[in-house]
């Protein structure tokens, strides 16, 4: 009986101890991304040939100001 009365005490005095330290803990965002933040937005565009998004940064320009995915398209161009 007194293993009984010393198990309650340890679980209740457990309890206790996590809900204390729930309360301590700061709140989570659950709306925040999990993983590491982007370090920057980059404008994506759309080749006129196969249809294919990237990023403005990796496309070429043609001579009409258009944007392509790969120097073949932009040789063959619409």
């Amino acid at each position: 009986m007194k293993y009984l009365i010393l198990i309650a005490v340890i679980l209740v005095v457990a309890w206790y101890w996590r809900n204390a330290r729930r309360a301590d803990a700061p709140p989570r965002n659950p709306s925040a991304p999990p993983g590491p933040p982007q370090d920057k937005v980059q404008d994506m565009v759309q080749c006129p040939v196969c249809l294919v998004r990237l990023p403005r940064s990796d496309a070429l320009t043609g001579p009409e100001g258009q944007l392509y995915c790969c120097a073949e398209h932009r040789a063959n161009g619409r």
